[in-house]
């Protein structure tokens, strides 16, 4: 019997960019994955990504049933006895330590999953645990904190209007590899030519010559981690030249104009030489941008994860609001979801409590990733003798991995989360492994937030759930019930609601009482391809979240942070022996987690795991192409093949996110294969930003050395 051909629409949910699919198959096998062209956000714009979603789904490698680690090695069990076991393990070292002795993770995928951004609170809530960690906190906690202290809420985060912007200043960000970040965007490229082609221009700073780069009107070459002292100099050139831009958005900005004299020592000079951007050249760039009609400054992940991230970010938002280029069109603008997250969340809250061992400051309930290894290997009340871990790899994916390998072999009892047998869920007593993403139901709750055009897009799962399989929300459920089965009547009531009808009833509601009119689920699933909400409007003040609906500077709290700033740079050194580098990372379109490094479509061809090195730092070290060299930092040690390229600055080095995939007891064989080296192997848990307790791993101090093969004898 012939199986009939379906043509199946949905969102790729890989990365941030909501592309469209056109996914042909016949039952469960999939034809073909392509751009739809009839998506009104990514009008059939795809990355290479997307075939990964039919690689996952099909991946001999993916955990379908419930395993458990025992003396003879992994051995599947049933459903109900992997949950019995883990609420209880989990229950048994709760009731002998504490319901603090338990930490959390989660993963960044957690953002890309429907039912797990509209459930996780119900196991969260029975955990009852106040030691949690995220991925949060090395990468975007600078701007969460930067919306909660000017906007009154962690989520209300604006984002340039490419679409119709004159002129983008592009600082530590590679969107052409990360199809944007904390700016949802398709087709990124297309939208870097057309700001050109209506003569408009694009600058991007940044110590690699990134794919971005290469396509922008202009690059500059910035030290790592000195983006801070740049903006100053920027935000200083404003007040003294009189480029301050009157808007509606500085009407609500009470007490900017002192901010002149916080500023005024960061001269351009100063900012030349620890930057190595001319003067010259940041007053041009200043100038330009206050003389386009439409301009728009984005910092992102290279801005954000440096000791003075926060501060960056801040600066960043600050110099968009004095130049007249907030919640203005062409400029940073607040998008307007369907379904309004900021309206159904909490605003968040700052340092009400500071962890155990170093005393960072928590941020909306969770505490700096950076310090989660000591919590578990610093002995005394309050240690952490359990973990859960949720769509996670942090041994690769945070700083000091290593360290945090050792503290994971330490502990107690582990619960994972995750269809993966990985560098960290190796770790675990009992896996949890929930359904592949196109055997779920999709709608971006967290990306329409971000996205540079205003859309909404439900996807039915593609296949029906498998017998035995469950999904994320499910698994949620089945642990609170076990470990919190009394509960307050209307808990009760949601709990059981959501466990009949899933996840989709609470976003209906939200739909139903979002800004759209005659939005609903019903409505969504006429729209197989999407509904077009037109493009980013102005919303001052009405967006605010503040009481009084002023957008609240806080210049006390940040300014503060001057005096470490320049303690730092006024003895920094900016010269350095040969040995010496400054390590950063970056991204690759066919790479955006750990995770995806099990699809032979992506990993092939030749390695992406290597040392970015500038030929006259290489020159300086004897090192050729594809000569091993030995990285040392001051937490870690790896040897990777050098790939010697102009496209980084001298002085710099760069290696990938990711990789690493060499630790025994994992079950990737394709990410086995293709390994790497992991750059957190080197990246410092005591590098954070002071201000927010955000991991630092750009700038990172290394040493070269170059390894020499021995002649044959």
């Amino acid at each position: 019997m012939t199986i009939k051909t379906t043509t199946h629409y949905r969102t790729c949910n890989l990365c941030e960019a909501m592309c469209g699919l056109k996914v042909e198959h016949q039952g469960t096998k999939i034809l073909s994955i392509k751009g739809d062209e009839n998506d009104p956000f990514s009008q059939g714009h795809i990355c290479p990504k997307a075939v990964a979603l039919q690689d996952l789904y099909e991946d001999p490698d993916r955990l379908k049933m419930p395993m458990e680690r025992t003396e003879n090695g992994w051995q599947e069990i049933s459903w109900k006895e992997a949950f019995d076991k883990a609420a209880a393990g989990i229950a048994k070292i709760q009731k002998q330590h504490g319901k603090n002795a338990l930490g959390v993770y989660l993963g960044n995928p957690n953002v890309h999953n429907l039912g797990g951004m509209l459930t996780i609170r119900h196991i969260l809530t029975a955990l009852k645990t106040r030691t949690r960690f995220s991925a949060t906190s090395v990468d975007q906690l600078p701007h969460h904190i930067v919306a909660y202290h000017l906007f009154g809420h962690q989520l209300r985060i604006p984002v340039p209007d490419i679409n119709r912007t004159d002129h983008m200043v592009i600082m530590g960000a590679n969107p052409l590899a990360s199809n944007g970040s904390i700016m949802t965007v398709a087709n990124v490229r297309q939208k870097i030519k057309d700001i050109k082609k209506r003569g408009g221009k694009v600058v991007v700073i940044d110590p690699r010559k990134t794919e971005t780069a290469d396509l922008a009107s202009e690059h500059h070459f910035i030290r790592p981690a000195s983006d801070v002292v740049l903006l100053l100099a920027m935000v200083n050139h404003l007040f003294s030249h009189n480029l301050i831009k009157p808007s509606r958005a500085l009407d609500l900005a009470k007490g900017y104009e002192a901010i002149g004299e916080q500023v005024k020592p960061f001269s351009l000079e100063y900012a030349e030489q620890h930057t190595g951007i001319a003067a010259k050249d940041i007053a041009k760039m200043v100038e330009e941008f206050c003389a386009a009609d439409k301009a728009v400054l984005y910092g992102r992940m290279g801005v954000s994860v440096q000791e003075f991230g926060l501060l960056s970010q801040y600066l960043i938002m600050l110099f968009n609001l004095l130049t007249g280029s907030l919640d203005e069109e062409g400029g940073m603008m607040f998008p307007t979801p369907a379904a309004d997250i900021v309206a159904n969340s909490g605003p968040g809250y700052f340092n009400k409590r500071q962890s155990r061992v170093r005393g960072l400051p928590d941020f909306n309930g969770e505490f700096p990733v950076a310090c989660l290894s000591e919590e578990i290997l610093t002995q005394g009340e309050g240690q952490i003798k359990a973990m859960f871990t949720v769509a996670g790899n942090p041994v690769l994916s945070t700083p000091n991995g290593q360290q945090l390998d050792v503290a994971l072999e330490s502990l107690d009892f582990m619960v994972c989360v995750d269809y993966y047998l990985n560098e960290t869920t190796r770790h675990a007593n009992i896996i949890l492994p929930p359904v592949s993403p196109i055997e779920r139901d999709h709608y971006d709750i967290s990306f329409h937030n971000l996205a540079v055009h205003n859309t909404a897009k439900f996807s039915q799962a593609m296949f029906k759930t498998p017998k035995n399989a469950r999904h994320d929300w499910q698994i949620y459920l089945e642990l609170a019930k076990r470990l919190q089965p009394k509960l307050p009547f209307m808990q009760k009531i949601m709990r059981g609601v959501t466990a009949v009808f899933g996840p989709n009833f609470l976003l209906d509601a939200m739909l139903k009482r979002g800004p759209h009119k005659n939005l609903s689920l019903k409505a969504l699933k006429q729209q197989p391809h999407g509904v077009d909400l037109g493009p980013l409007q102005s919303g001052l003040p009405r967006v605010l979240k503040h009481k009084d609906k002023t957008i609240h500077l806080n210049q006390e709290f940040y300014f503060a942070d001057l005096a470490r700033l320049k303690d730092k740079f006024d003895h920094a050194s900016t010269s350095q022996d040969a040995n010496d580098a400054l390590l950063i990372g970056r991204r690759h379109v066919r790479s955006n987690n750990s995770w995806m490094h099990n699809s032979q479509r992506l990993v092939k061809g030749k390695s992406r795991c290597t040392l970015l090195i500038h030929p006259d730092h290489a020159q300086q070290l004897n090192i050729v192409d594809g000569q091993s060299v030995q990285v040392t930092s001051r937490v870690g040690q790896v040897v990777i093949a050098a790939e010697v390229s102009d496209e980084i600055m001298p002085g710099v080095v760069s290696i990938p996110h990711g990789w690493g995939h060499n630790r025994k007891g994992t079950n990737q064989s394709i990410a086995d294969a293709n390994a790497g080296v992991s750059v957190n192997d080197l990246t410092d848990d005591h590098m954070i930003d002071g201000l927010s307790g955000n991991a630092a791993v750009n700038g990172v101090p290394v040493t070269l050395l170059p390894i020499v093969q021995k002649a044959a004898v």
